[in-house]
């Protein structure tokens, strides 16, 4: 039982993560079909392999993993997928693990985000960029509503589905841990 928790760790945290990332790049969310069944095994794997502590763990990594992101989300800076996302994924990585893997995201998220802009300040100019990733930027008069941003204009200004980073957070992060043993791996916790 010992050999089968790394193979089914990396088999079902790779497979979701991959799977995720393509759907979000297609098309923009991540479904409950997807996010919902990993949620679920997480606790199985959780439960089979490492007991009532590797609940607990389990319990604490959603804690960190989906309570942060749906903090980010109620306030208007986050997806409801990318919630959905961790939520699933976290239970299987356990507390620390997702504070790792949303610490890597986020310097992910905020690198290609600096290189975006700068590119297209570069290539486009200040104001075009300025116009193109700020919320509608359309001046009212005087006391009139600003109109409401649709679905497909938000789309246009988003530079990168998080999705991508939390899978090359994880990616990432596993490789380091099998190839410098730094972070410990989740199930050597």
């Amino acid at each position: 039982m010992e050999q089968a928790q790394p193979v089914v760790f990396v088999l079902f945290v790779v497979a979701y993560t991959l799977a995720a990332t393509l759907w979000d790049h297609w098309y923009w969310k991540i479904p409950n079909k997807l996010t919902l069944p990993m949620f679920f095994a997480g606790w199985v794997y959780q439960g089979l392999f490492n007991g009532l502590s590797g609940l607990a763990d389990g319990a604490l990594g959603f804690l960190v993993g989906f309570g942060f992101l749906f903090i980010m989300w109620i306030i208007g800076s986050g997806g409801g997928g990318d919630v959905k996302l961790m939520g699933g994924l976290s239970v299987w990585l356990g507390f620390y693990w997702s504070i790792y893997v949303f610490i890597v995201s986020t310097f992910l998220v905020v690198l290609v985000t600096m290189g975006v802009v700068l590119w297209n300040v570069i290539t486009r100019g200040t104001k075009a960029t300025k116009k193109k990733l700020l919320a509608t930027g359309k001046p009212t008069k005087a006391g009139d509503k600003r109109p409401r941003e649709t679905l497909e204009q938000k789309q246009q200004r988003r530079i990168m589905a998080y999705a991508l980073p939390i899978a090359l957070a994880t990616w990432g992060l596993l490789l380091l841990g099998f190839l410098k043993d730094q972070p410990r791996l989740p199930w050597l916790m």
